[in-house]
């Protein structure tokens, strides 16, 4: 069957674009493996009338409403592969199916590298974070503390501190500079040198850090800046321009969520940073009215890039 538009990733991004591209009558499919960022999380924050509410329950209500327009479909599986032919795109799914569009979303998502310390990922979404609009206000006036893996790590203690006394763990690393001192200082940030051996806790809590000469130091939440990668190359396979971030790449898009590939959307993670979720899912309401409106108004005409 040939779509108007194909959407690789059903997360909270690539579903904003595909209900947007239904309700404008197109015919649209998403593909998705069924593995969103967000499944380590408990819950989700700050999202408008969701707050609180789990992100799997959100993704499967939302599914469930992109499932209702006639012209939709929702596949489970990988897209594997992705190339420009004469008026749009193959993409090959996990299973060996072709389908065809006229346009496509790139809302895969992105995978964290998280350090390796042990105890660190049997944590993460729960008492290792990385986002204080997240999670930071449940963890109010609790003992924090930022694990040091790039100057980065700096700006999120400074930022941290608002939420409730914070020390920045450098686990082992050099010293910092004279202005990063005088700034946490200011903000009383506690620093710790030490490297840290591993973190302690029950079922997902963290209730301590130990460190390599065996002493431990007592904590509720610690917050990371993890790099991360992208969860698929079809971005780079089109031709799609990427920018390298400090933390990982990002697919470059125009104000309309555009890549630099004609007829090629991204949304969601891969193509912004800082991440959020609201973020993610007003991208893909972008992308979603501007594939759209191009479908009307830029006829496809060239599959070179822009």
């Amino acid at each position: 069957m040939q779509f108007d538009a194909i959407v690789i990733g059903g997360s909270f991004a690539g579903l904003s674009a595909a209900i947007h591209i239904a309700r404008a009558r197109r015919r649209v499919c998403v593909i998705d493996t069924g593995r969103p960022r967000n499944r380590f999380a408990s819950a989700s924050h700050g999202f408008f009338g969701q707050d609180g509410a789990k992100p799997s329950t959100m993704i499967d209500a939302a599914l469930t409403q992109v499932r209702r327009y006639p012209t939709t479909r929702v596949m489970a599986g990988e897209a594997q592969a992705a190339r420009a032919i004469p008026g749009g795109f193959d993409v090959t799914v996990s299973g060996g199916e072709t389908l065809s569009a006229s346009r496509l979303v790139l809302a895969f998502g992105i995978s964290d590298l998280l350090p390796n310390i042990d105890g660190l990922a049997e944590r993460w979404g729960s008492s290792v974070l990385h986002c204080p609009y997240c999670h930071g206000y449940e963890f109010a006036e609790k003992r924090l503390g930022v694990l040091y893996s790039s100057p980065l790590s700096i700006h999120q203690a400074l930022l941290i501190a608002d939420w409730g006394p914070t020390t920045l763990y450098l686990d082992g690393k050099g010293g910092l500079d004279d202005d990063s001192l005088e700034q946490l200082a200011r903000r009383r940030v506690f620093i710790e040198a030490r490297q840290i051996s591993r973190l302690n806790g029950e079922q997902g809590e963290l209730h301590s850090l130990s460190f390599v000469k065996g002493e431990e130091n007592p904590i509720d939440a610690l917050y990371v800046t993890p790099h991360w990668r992208l969860n698929s190359p079809i971005a780079q396979h089109l031709g799609c321009a990427l920018d390298d971030c400090p933390l990982g790449p990002l697919v470059r898009t125009d104000e309309k969520k555009e890549t630099s590939v004609h007829g090629v959307y991204a949304a969601g993670d891969i193509a912004r940073a800082p991440h959020n979720a609201s973020w993610a899912a007003a991208d893909g309401v972008t992308a979603g009215i501007f594939l759209h409106q191009s479908l009307v108004f830029a006829p496809f005409t060239s599959l070179e890039p822009k």
